[in-house]
């Protein structure tokens, strides 16, 4: 069979791992990190290409429109679940036209506020709200992004109001945080841990369902509203009809990484959990939080800049 010859011989020239975002956040820094396994592993370049703009929908098309060989893979985040609700007229369907690969982690959103903020916990931050409705600005890293959905679903979860104040990527979203022009935040684990290490951030909760380990004294968001979880889901995809046995060596391949205990330590160091998975595992990963995601982006009115 013509597909089993070709994935004995992949990769027989470098590959490209497509980001949808510019050098230094969480889906370039774990995109570089499993690259750089994949490369030693199987002895060809997986060079991380930066195509940024759109809410990663620039680089997403790049992977639906390239060749289905698996030569040009998709670095997938939180925004390819969200967008495809928060825009209505993409020129792909995700579900239908990225081959799911392998998840990489599941990335704890981690509640931050500025030192100065006067609430010190959950029940503080809420009770503060509602005694001041509409008076905390709330920054995200973009309409309809994963920081600014988990601040959404708090709303929705405890009758809360804040205003909402996007930003072009989370970096200049901590700038501002750290100057205490907003006061809350929801950025990633690993964009935001070196920040509440240093005490320039005060971490209120992580928005994950259990407590995360590189900020084990950081309570969830659920000990005190229960129900609440979000999360920001990486991995990696391919265009559809890449040969299952491509998709099948490079899952193994990514999953031998995520339990080396070194790259699970470099991902460690960061903040990440690593997630490994079947490509199935993936796929349903992916639907699960389309649908679940979908639905805040509806009752929230976000719209795409």
């Amino acid at each position: 069979m013509p597909y089993v010859a070709k994935a004995e011989t992949y990769p027989s020239r470098p590959v490209r791992i497509i980001v949808g975002y510019t050098a230094g956040g969480t889906n370039d820094i774990l995109a570089r990190l499993i690259g750089q396994w994949l490369s030693e592993r199987l002895g060809q370049p997986f060079v991380i290409e930066n195509r940024p703009g759109a809410s990663t929908n620039i680089a997403t098309e790049v992977v639906v429109r390239a060749p289905s060989d698996g030569y040009t893979l998709l670095q997938v985040g939180p925004a390819n679940v969200i967008n495809a609700t928060l825009y209505r007229n993409l020129g792909f369907n995700f579900i239908r036209d990225i081959a799911p690969i392998a998840s990489l982690s599941r990335e704890a959103i981690v509640m931050v506020v500025n030192p100065t903020f006067p609430a010190k916990t959950v029940p503080e931050f809420i009770a503060y709200a509602k005694a001041s409705p509409g008076k905390i600005n709330m920054a995200s890293s973009g309409s309809g992004s994963s920081t600014h959905l988990a601040g959404e679903l708090l709303q929705e979860m405890t009758g809360i109001q804040m205003l909402h104040v996007p930003y072009r990527g989370g970096g200049p979203a901590l700038t501002d945080l750290l100057g205490n022009r907003v006061q809350v935040f929801f950025p990633s684990a690993p964009a935001s841990i070196e920040y509440v290490r240093a005490g320039s951030l005060r971490a209120l909760a992580v928005t994950t369902a259990t407590r995360l380990e590189a900020l084990p004294h950081v309570p969830t968001v659920s000990e005190f509203v229960p129900g609440y979880e979000a999360s920001a889901v990486y991995g990696l995809g391919a265009p559809k009809g890449t040969p299952a046995a491509i998709i099948e060596r490079l899952n193994g391949e990514i999953n031998k990484g995520l339990a080396d205990p070194k790259l699970k330590a470099r991902f460690a160091a960061v903040g990440s959990t690593v997630f490994p998975s079947s490509p199935s595992d993936f796929a349903k990963l992916i639907s699960d939080e389309t649908e679940k995601w979908g639905k805040v982006v509806k009752s929230s009115g976000a719209r795409p800049e």
